[in-house]
């Protein structure tokens, strides 16, 4: 049986109606279009499903949309400003941390908690911030280095 629920997508209330077992990753893609978050592998494994709850990330292959009635969620699209890219996913492009494309919004969400809560982070922060995205493509060098330009981007606008 379907259950009304709201959330708070990128600021934008949204009310719809789930089925118990639908994902969150399923209500956004399916239910609001909000395609920019993947699912990789639907089982939790390779981080292409992040998206932050409350600020922090989570894998929304694995939670539940009713889990989320009323919560403040943000996507990949709701990061930035309009048109104009975050610090990181500028770095990200001025990098070539993206390859396929597939795993970036989960780094980028990732990286985006890591820099707000330590904004020069060693490069092992960054590893252990992004264990749980996998990219198949880069060998995470260029992806370190854009969190890292990103990192001293944020660090030189706050001074």
């Amino acid at each position: 049986m379907k259950q009304i629920i709201e959330l708070s997508v990128n600021g934008e209330s949204s009310e719809f109606a789930v089925e118990p077992q639908e994902t969150l990753l399923e209500a956004l893609r399916d239910r609001m279009g909000l395609t920019g978050t993947k699912e990789g592998c639907g089982t939790g494994e390779c981080g292409s499903c992040t998206v932050l709850i409350g600020g922090k990330p989570i894998l929304s292959c694995l939670t539940l949309a009713v889990e989320c009635h009323k919560r403040d969620i943000v996507t990949i699209e709701g990061i930035g400003d309009g048109n104009d890219l975050s610090p990181v996913q500028q770095a990200f492009v001025d990098c070539g941390a993206i390859q396929c494309g597939f795993c970036t919004s989960g780094m980028v969400l990732s990286s985006e908690v890591l820099l707000k809560e330590n904004p020069n982070p060693q490069e092992k922060d960054i590893y252990k911030a992004l264990e749980g995205n996998l990219c198949r493509c880069t060998g995470y060098n260029k992806i370190i280095e854009a969190v890292h330009k990103a990192s001293e981007q944020m660090v030189t606008e706050q001074e």
